[in-house]
């Protein structure tokens, strides 16, 4: 069954199992490259990463929040209070981990860079546009289709697919 939220941002082009440009333990050295050049509190965490991937990655509070706190139980980073909110700022011991670690660091920011590139970014919004779209129509008036028709518009999508395959093979 199509539904319009499955065509909603990243997730929908990851294949099962696989995950995008952040790998399990990779969140930790972008957080402290973004509290390194200014404190933050974790909503400005997950604005700033929203922006970096141009829109295409959300994190969850629930990802955030959890790496800010072991960086701070690292010694890496060190929160203090403002307003109600914890802000958070890297501490010497996070700068010497960003600096002994700048390899992988850098490995990553250059994944994220590649994986969301203003060149790769609009054209698949453009897509997901398209796909939500097909899924709005398909989940308004399939239902009501006869028979022939669906074994139709499955053929369509078939050899669609097989396109796409095909390009993205070579």
């Amino acid at each position: 069954m199509f539904r319009d939220h499955m065509f909603r941002g990243e997730r929908f082009f990851r294949e099962h199992g696989r995950e995008g440009p952040l790998h399990k333990g990779d969140l930790k050295y972008v957080i402290l490259d973004l509290i390194k050049d200014k404190p933050r509190y974790g909503y400005e965490v997950i604005r700033a990463l929203e922006e970096i991937s141009h829109g295409f990655y959300s994190p969850s509070p629930g990802v955030v929040y959890p790496t800010l706190q072991m960086l701070e139980e690292m010694g890496y980073a060190i929160a203090e209070e403002r307003d109600s909110k914890k802000v958070y700022t890297i501490t010497g011991e996070g700068r010497k981990f960003l600096i002994e670690k700048k390899d992988t660091a850098d490995e990553v920011k250059s994944q994220m860079k590649h994986h969301w590139s203003p060149e790769k970014v609009g054209t698949i919004g453009q897509m997901v546009g398209e796909f939500g779209r097909l899924g709005r129509l398909m989940g308004k008036r399939l239902h009501r289709a006869e028979p022939e028709k669906i074994s139709r518009i499955n053929e369509i999508i078939s050899r669609a697919y097989q396109e796409i395959e095909d390009i993205l093979e070579t």
